[in-house]
């Protein structure tokens, strides 16, 4: 066996070592929600027999469908809006020259480097006075523009072929149109993963949705706390609505799973 095939071996063990290690606690937090109530400080590996009771008891304590629904659509609304300001800012960034140019996008990455805790406050005043304040649209809105989107983005879109741009404009066409049939359909992988990114990141926000969202139960986030007293911590429920929160990410992490794979291939490329 020469050394070459040795050192393969040898790094396909340890990365399915890390693999493993990363899977475990997904794999725990399913076996204990799938525990029976009485079993759920067992530490038998396989959950056995199977039970159902902690969905059935989480159901019954909080509305697990329009968790879910007001989870999905913050994280989407704000990976989709975060998306397109960050298109249409990249894409002027990268293939067009105007004044000030370099100076306005270090003033869009530097905004990066302001703490959120800094404009938490400003931004809950304004919602207050719109009247937004427990309201998805108020969660929502203050994420709109994100710096990195535009970074990512822009790195992208230096590396773009600009004599496809030139020859689109020869051929007669507008700057909107060179965009979305030319510009959006190359960038579709690196579209996706950042999509992905900026979906988990809404999916996964806890402090914001609990400073605006007045209703204990608005979000998932918030709707763990159901769970969670003074009296002590239901963890089979608490585990069941965990759980269900994992499987919206990884399905879109599997229908995208192409595009993301391309994605991050692409960004290493010159």
């Amino acid at each position: 066996m020469t050394i070459d095939r040795i050192q393969r071996i040898g790094g396909h063990v340890l990365l399915g070592g890390l693999a493993v290690l990363a899977v475990f606690p997904i794999y725990w937090l399913f076996a204990t929600s799938l525990r029976r109530p009485e079993d759920i400080g067992s530490l038998a590996p396989l959950p056995w027999p199977l039970s159902f009771a902690n969905y059935a008891d989480a159901a019954a304590k909080v509305e697990l469908t329009r968790l879910l629904t007001n989870t999905f659509l913050a994280a989407a609304g704000s990976a989709i809006g975060q998306l397109l300001i960050a298109l249409l800012a990249s894409y002027a960034f990268a293939l067009y020259s105007f004044p000030f140019q370099r100076l306005l996008y270090l003033a869009f990455v530097g905004t990066w480097l302001v703490p959120f805790h800094v404009t938490m406050l400003p931004n809950y005043l304004l919602l207050n006075r719109f009247g937004l304040l427990d309201t998805l649209a108020g969660v929502i809105l203050p994420t709109l523009c994100s710096a990195l989107a535009i970074l990512l983005l822009r790195q992208h879109l230096e590396a773009f072929p600009k004599e496809l741009v030139d020859a689109a404009r020869v051929d007669g066409r507008g700057s909107w149109a060179i965009l979305w049939t030319i510009v959006v359909p190359n960038l579709r992988p690196a579209l996706a993963a950042l999509g992905l990114l900026l979906f988990i990141n809404g999916w996964n926000e806890y402090l914001w949705p609990a400073i605006v969202l007045r209703r204990s139960n608005a979000v998932v986030q918030l709707g763990l706390r159901s769970f969670m007293g003074t009296e002590g911590d239901q963890w089979g429920p608490l585990m069941a609505v965990a759980g269900l929160a994992c499987l919206p990410v990884l399905l879109l992490y599997v229908v995208l799973q192409r595009q993301i794979t391309d994605g991050f291939v692409r960004s290493g490329l010159k």
